[in-house]
């Protein structure tokens, strides 16, 4: 902890080791439910993208709690736009990391669950080319059986949750029935937009990062209709080079 120019006390991300950052991010100790964790990061004037990437965004401690969210979950969850534009692929471990996992009543390695309701997705993106374990994909009746297919041949398992939409009701039930409680969600935009507007998000962990961005870019949730969801802070994070870490916590 050291004090700033008005006397406030932050903690400074890079003095925290692996351990203390786990900790600090533990998901609730017993889960009747899925617990739903949002994790985004934006430029401070409120930029979700440079350039079209959230990727020009990060900083070394955005990175390091980036790992640290990704130890700590049963599956990571992300929308068809986000696979698509950061070009996502499964979660990277190690045999250290694999260790940790399992000692702590955690599967080796997160799947990554993809909610696409269309399927419309490449089965030679690295999404499925580039993982460890089968990611999941969650879509609707409405995909076409040679999209499933296709998904299916490329080693996703593919999941029917709903006739013409992947509903957030579905979406978790599904997620707990695979026994997925800790769920961490990495965008984008609309599907973190959905959750809101449905009152499921428990948990947002936010990076401010020290650029100014401009350009077109929209915030780090859409949604048609505007929620008023109240959050308590949870802790405040931050480090020599600017960057802000924060994580709010639905007030129940």
């Amino acid at each position: 902890m050291q004090p700033n120019d008005n006397g406030t006390h932050l903690t400074r991300a890079s003095s925290l080791d692996a351990d203390q950052l786990r900790d600090l991010y533990a998901y609730p100790a017993e889960l009747g439910q899925p617990w739903l964790r949002v994790n985004f990061i934006c430029s401070i004037d409120g930029a979700v993208t440079v350039d079209g990437r959230s990727g020009g965004l990060g900083t070394p401690s955005d990175r390091r709690v980036f790992a640290a969210l990704r130890e700590l979950t049963d599956v990571i969850l992300v929308g068809a736009g986000t696979v698509r534009t950061e070009d996502y692929r499964g979660a990277r471990t190690n045999e250290r990391l694999r260790e940790w996992r399992l000692e702590h009543g955690l599967a080796a390695v997160p799947p990554v669950a993809v909610v696409s309701a269309s399927a419309h997705l490449d089965p030679a993106a690295r999404f499925f080319t580039d993982t460890s374990v089968p990611p999941l994909v969650l879509t609707s009746q409405r995909a076409s059986d040679v999209a499933k297919n296709r998904l299916t041949e490329a080693g996703a398992r593919v999941l029917e949750l709903g006739a013409d939409a992947v509903s957030t009701v579905a979406i978790l039930d599904t997620l707990a029935d695979l026994g997925l409680h800790r769920v961490l969600c990495e965008g984008g935009p609309s599907l973190f937009g959905q959750f809101l507007a449905d009152d499921a998000v428990d948990e947002l962990c936010l990076t401010t990062s020290p650029v100014l961005a401009g350009g077109p870019t929209g915030r780090i949730s859409f949604s048609p209709k505007s929620v008023d969801n109240a959050m308590a802070c949870g802790h405040i994070l931050a480090d020599d080079d600017g960057t802000v870490l924060t994580r709010w916590v639905r007030a129940r």
